[in-house]
């Protein structure tokens, strides 16, 4: 039997995070997570998809990418459109693994999104991996897997997802107490609050006692701590409805 995923989505839309924000990028989003974050915009992913072989894949990423006949864009020193795993949670599914290392043979660059619970030491060092740290608002903090801290490279990123004041001077500390600056660039990530259409009772709550940060809030404060992190929004959300998929 030959290899396969169960995927939920794969399309072609603009990278909405990250140090590659705004690039072309062709995602492809695998079924099933094993947390449940409070923020978490895509529970859809949780049980929907379809079980595709690996070469289906590879077929399907090879017809979006063909307008771009994989050229060097001016400004950029890898070939567009990027190719993104995303969830879910993708190093759930073992087979994750030799999908990421037969797009690097193709000639992608290949981004990971993952939720820093999972071992990462076994991607193929070719891909960027892009690697949450669970801040407490997420209710899943205690996930962590410290040990994924001393596999980053300068390729990787770091991702802090903030939705409350207590988030960013959780971040902070973890930036202080492990040196992070020094590792790979960081990402500070504001919450996009979610749609009703989003919210799931699946989802963990919120810690009491915790206070909500506006995303001004949160630039303004990385800006007068002098934090070495980048901050973000969704683009996507801001271009489309935050609740709309294949975008």
């Amino acid at each position: 039997m030959s290899e396969t995923l169960v995927i939920n989505e794969i399309y072609l839309s603009l990278q909405g995070e990250s140090t590659f924000a705004g690039l072309p990028c062709i995602f492809i989003r695998l079924t099933a997570c094993d947390l449940r974050c409070s923020y978490c915009d895509t529970v859809y992913a949780f049980t929907e998809g379809q079980r595709r072989s690996l070469t289906e894949i590879l077929a399907r990423v090879a017809e979006l990418a063909a307008p771009y006949r994989q050229t060097p864009a001016a400004g950029t020193p890898f070939p567009l459109p990027l190719v993104e795993l995303t969830g879910g949670e993708p190093l759930l599914q073992k087979n994750a693994l030799a999908l990421m290392r037969r797009l690097c043979d193709a000639g992608y660059t290949v981004l990971l999104e993952t939720s820093g619970a999972h071992d990462i030491s076994p991607v193929d060092p070719r891909v960027r991996r892009i690697m949450d740290l669970k801040c407490p608002g997420s209710g899943e903090s205690e996930r962590n897997r410290r040990e994924n801290l001393a596999h980053l490279r300068a390729t990787d990123e770091i991702k802090f997802v903030i939705g409350t004041r207590e988030d960013y001077d959780w971040m902070k500390e973890q930036i202080r107490a492990h040196q992070l600056a020094a590792v790979c660039p960081l990402l500070g990530s504001w919450v996009h609050p979610l749609t009703a259409e989003q919210r799931s009772p699946t989802l963990k709550g919120v810690p009491a006692g915790h206070t909500p940060i506006s995303r001004r809030e949160l630039a303004e404060r990385i800006i007068a701590d002098g934090l070495p992190v980048r901050f973000q929004a969704q683009l996507h959300k801001i271009i489309w409805p935050p609740e709309e998929r294949g975008v």
